[in-house]
């Protein structure tokens, strides 16, 4: 029963809902506002561990990759390790933006300092997170979501998969 209640909560918070948008006037202007804005990272600004706005935009001009995470979500914690090791390698190339989601502000200060996650935090508050998963159609955790340069999505995971970490050998490689 409590799995279920849990599952549902899941659901519930990180279900797809529409997007409220303004239709531009014209057709040319809608055909080249879906062209601009489609692939577009929805932006975000949320507080990080010293309780500073931290923008997603404001990371431009490296690869981001958005980690929308828990201390309480055990494959979160298992790819802790993976996740260290790919920073290390190409932290020069890209910044991780680790995102958690259903902590409290205490709990996550805490597991960031336990397993000493050296990238960058912000805490997405529990009212915050059903528009930030919309916006990001999250339907598990860990989803990590791979940004460009540009501020364009490139690749969304959903759960530890070692897919991804190859998939971040193949991109830097090629840079």
């Amino acid at each position: 029963m409590i799995l279920l209640s849990v599952a549902l909560s899941l659901v519930a918070s990180c279900g797809l809902r529409p997007k409220t948008v303004e239709a531009p006037a014209t057709e040319a202007e809608q055909v080249e506002a879906a062209t601009a804005d489609a692939d577009l990272a929805p932006d975000f600004e949320l507080p990080d561990l010293q309780g500073n706005p931290l923008k997603l935009s404001s990371l431009r001009g490296k690869y981001v990759i958005l980690d929308f995470w828990g201390s309480w979500c055990i494959w979160c914690i298992r790819g802790i390790p993976a996740m260290k090791e790919v920073y290390a390698k190409y932290k020069d190339k890209m910044e991780i933006l680790g995102i958690d989601c259903r902590d409290t502000e205490t709990k996550w200060k805490a597991a960031v300092e336990e397993h000493q996650l050296p990238w960058l935090h912000v805490r997405c508050a529990d009212e915050q997170l059903p528009d930030l998963g919309a916006k990001y159609n999250i339907e598990g955790f860990p989803t990590k979501v791979v940004v460009d340069p540009e501020g364009k999505l490139v690749k969304v995971v959903v759960g530890e998969d070692p897919a991804f970490y190859t998939f971040l050998d193949e991109l830097f490689a090629q840079k």
